[in-house]
C-alpha cells in the first residue's frame, strides 16, 4: 500500500481525536480521544520508519506505547478517585482550581 494512504488514516484519526478532546465532556470520551491521538502518531512514526528503512521510527513507536500505557494507568486512577469524591465524570464539575476564594 502507498505511504500516503496511512498518513492519511493517520491525520483522519489525530483530526478525530482532536474533536473529542475539545467537544466532549466526559472524561471517559476524552480519555479515549487522546489514546486515538497517540495512536495515530504511532501509525505516522511506524509508517515513516518503513519509508525511510530505518528501525528507529519502530523503536520510538515501541517507547510511546509504553508511555501510553503508563499514562493510561495514572489516567483511569484519576478518574475513580474523582468519581468516588464527586459521583460524576462530567470534566465541568472539576473546577476547583479556579475558584477565587
Amino acid at each position: 500500500m502507498s505511504p500516503d494512504l496511512f498518513f492519511l488514516l493517520a491525520s483522519l484519526l489525530f483530526s478525530l481525536g482532536l474533536v473529542g478532546v475539545v467537544s466532549r465532556r466526559n472524561l471517559f470520551v476524552v480519555y479515549m480521544s487522546i489514546e486515538l491521538m497517540l495512536s495515530s502518531i504511532n501509525l505516522i512514526l511506524a509508517t515513516l520508519s518503513k519509508l525511510l528503512g530505518d528501525g528507529s521510527g519502530s523503536v520510538m513507536a515501541l517507547l510511546l506505547i509504553a508511555v501510553i500505557a503508563a499514562e493510561a494507568a495514572l489516567f483511569l486512577a484519576i478518574i475513580v478517585h474523582l468519581y468516588r469524591e464527586n459521583r460524576t465524570v462530567d470534566s465541568d464539575t472539576f473546577n476547583d482550581l479556579s475558584e477565587v476564594k
